[in-house]
């Protein structure tokens, strides 16, 4: 019997031979469309997607597509994404700043009216579910070679002991010379601080009283009326504040000393607000004393949070003043001063101790402040840790504290050089903090040298890593479409399914409370590869669903009915099917990120004490007790199975 091809193999037949006829033609591109076509055809595999994971890339409306500078899961299972003016210097001008709520359960988007430039903020998660932001922009930067008018930082004085000042945005400074300078905020004064001193003559008689008075200050930046070179000084000299008279006039002046065409910074603002996830708005609170655009919010184990570093309203970087939060009082008060660098990593350890891992986002120096070290808060003393290797390519590095978090080891991942550097490096590097003397030991290397990598925590206790670029923003191409994962206890990645969407400056990665991970912004300087064309801001959302998940089929463990809060032993039990209660393995409590600039200090993921009762059909957890472990809020929790398969998560509130 004569053999007849399949039509389907004829099919194949005829594509192949069309591919031969393009090689023939033009070789190169028929490789790389048939290299393309192939890898797409790999990766939708059902092995390939059970062994390396998947990624899809999600179907945003086009009115709901936001620069996303901040992402932040809330307690709602939505994610607050944060662009503020989204660094585009149109938008701030036109004061449009945004915000949208995206809800991954039912792939619903919606848009929050944003009523400050939250570009550049910090955030940190509340005990009771509100999302802590502070700070933001004040003022875009301006380079060198674009400054056309002198500005600079003016001290605004008030001697008045009776009354506070308010100098509103465009008040008028005059030099002793007659040069002009207008400011760019408004600027309060309080009332100046009135100290009764009292002596005796030796007789013992007291002496009349004598009063002191201290000057109360603020500082608001300024910029010349014109342009031209007489409003430059490096000198000391004192301002008169046009349109105030009689006392006013006296008691209220400016002071400065360097104001040139020197490229400006960008500045912050005091501005701090709490989201509601219930009400879904932004609700006003306390400003912050001191100005901050780039700080980092951490919460301690008393609830409250503390404020570090960030550029202050004149674009210097706050030299240590660092603020408090009282989430009861809705007020700042004076923190412990040091000094970090912009966004520098901080995380809660044992015993309330913050360490300083050393990563950072960028301003400031580069041999100040940027040695890692465990702080103690309460002595405000600093204890350096040694044996980082490239401790001068910790810019843009990442900083996770591994799972779980009992065992108090924190690992920092890539990094480069300070500002516009090329370098990067592959380095990771651990820190066991249960030992008596921790230093620092390198981990397994990173494919390649990269900075801005997302670093993932995940139900398993691995952690997943994706995206970066190995040069400054993304320059000449260097976006790495890569993705892996860290097992904390072999010490080793393996490889998974390569992203499609390239992450860099600007860009965040969070775990979701069904056991996936999103992936948001990026803003790269330069398009192409000769960074010849400007880069645009990317604004597809990319979701990492991970093999466990992809192997599991739709057969995930499942935790039923329970309740929200644990009881005053820490436990809480919830209904479970049979198969699941002799499936689950493992429990875990995790904390929701909230995420910038490579600097998510709120992951952990606590090993929880796990009962199983067969009979009864329950599966009870329960959540250590100290709050330098456990800091109070809400908290995803999840079982898996001996495979890694995870449930989704149940909502905890910790109090």
């Amino acid at each position: 019997m004569a053999y007849r091809p399949s039509p389907q193999f004829k099919k194949t037949l005829l594509g192949s031979g069309a591919v031969l006829v393009l090689a023939a033609l033009n070789a190169p591109a028929a490789v790389s469309f048939a290299t393309d076509k192939y890898h797409a055809y790999k990766i939708a595999q059902p092995g390939y997607q059970k062994k390396y994971g998947s990624w899809a890339v999600l179907d945003v409306p086009g009115e709901y597509r936001v620069n996303a500078i901040h992402a932040a899961l809330l307690h709602t299972g939505k994610v607050l994404l944060v662009a503020g003016s989204g660094n585009n210097q149109k938008k701030f001008d036109a004061g449009t700043f945004e915000t949208v709520l995206w809800d991954p359960a039912k792939n619903t988007f919606k848009k929050i009216p944003t009523p400050e430039d939250f570009f550049c903020s910090g955030h940190t998660q509340l005990a009771d579910g509100r999302l802590l932001v502070a700070g933001g922009t004040a003022r875009y930067e301006v380079l060198d070679g674009s400054v056309k008018k002198a500005g600079g930082a003016m001290r605004v004085k008030n001697e008045s002991p009776d009354k506070a000042v308010t100098l509103k945005k465009g008040t008028v400074f005059r030099s002793p010379s007659g040069v002009e300078y207008v400011s760019r905020f408004d600027v309060t004064v309080p009332k100046a601080k009135r100290e009764f001193e009292i002596s005796y003559f030796k007789s013992g008689q007291m002496k009349p009283w004598k009063t002191k008075v201290t000057a109360a200050e603020q500082r608001v930046f300024v910029e010349a009326v014109k342009e031209g070179p007489q409003a430059l000084t490096t000198e000391a000299a004192q301002y008169e504040v046009e349109g105030l008279k009689g006392a006013d006039a006296d008691n209220v002046y400016g002071l400065a000393q360097k104001i040139t065409t020197e490229k400006q910074d960008f500045q912050g603002i005091r501005a701090a607000y709490e989201f509601d996830p219930k009400a879904e708005k932004y609700v006003p609170v306390a400003p912050m004393k001191n100005a901050r655009w780039y700080p980092t919010l951490v919460t301690l184990d008393d609830g409250k949070v503390l404020a570090v570093s960030g550029l202050n309203d004149v674009g210097d970087v706050v030299p240590g003043d660092n603020e408090i939060y009282d989430p009861a009082t809705k007020k700042w008060s004076k923190g412990p001063f040091r000094y970090f660098p912009t966004y520098p990593a901080l995380f809660l350890t044992k015993g309330g101790k913050l360490l300083y891992t050393g990563s950072n986002a960028g301003y400031g120096p580069a041999t100040k402040g940027r040695e890692p070290g465990l702080w103690d808060l309460k002595k405000n003393a600093f204890t350096k840790l040694p044996g980082l290797t490239q401790p001068d390519q910790l810019e843009t590095s990442a900083s996770v504290l591994l799972p779980p978090a009992q065992d108090q080891r924190l690992m920092v991942l890539g990094g480069g050089g300070v500002g516009e550097s090329a370098a990067s490096t592959a380095r990771t590097s651990i820190i066991d903090l249960s030992k008596d003397n921790p230093s620092f030991s390198d981990g397994p290397a990173l494919p390649q040298g990269t900075r801005y990598l997302g670093s993932v925590l995940m139900p398993d206790d691995t952690v997943f890593t994706t995206g970066g670029s190995r040069d400054y923003r993304g320059r000449g191409a260097s976006d790495i479409l890569r993705a892996q994962f860290y097992d904390p206890r072999a010490n080793a990645f393996t490889e998974a399914a390569e992203p499609t969407v390239g992450r860099d400056y600007h860009s965040e990665a969070l775990l979701l409370p069904d056991g996936r991970v999103a992936t948001f912004g990026s803003d790269p300087l330069y398009g192409d590869a000769d960074n010849t064309k400007l880069g645009t801001f990317e604004q597809r959302v990319e979701i990492f669903t991970p093999p466990s998940l992809h192997r599991a089929g739709g057969d995930r463990p499942v935790l039923g009915a329970g309740p929200e809060k644990p009881d005053r032993n820490g436990g809480v039990t919830y209904q479970a099917a049979a198969k699941d209660v002799d499936r689950i393995a493992r429990a875990r409590l995790m904390r929701p990120s909230a995420v910038t600039h490579t600097t998510d200090v709120e992951q952990r993921s606590v090993a929880l004490e796990l009962t199983k009762d067969k009979a009864a059909g329950t599966v009870a957890v329960r959540i250590p007790k100290d709050r330098t472990l456990v800091p109070a809020g809400w908290y995803m929790l999840f079982v898996t199975d001996a495979d890694g398969i995870s449930s989704e998560a149940k909502w905890v509130q910790v109090p």
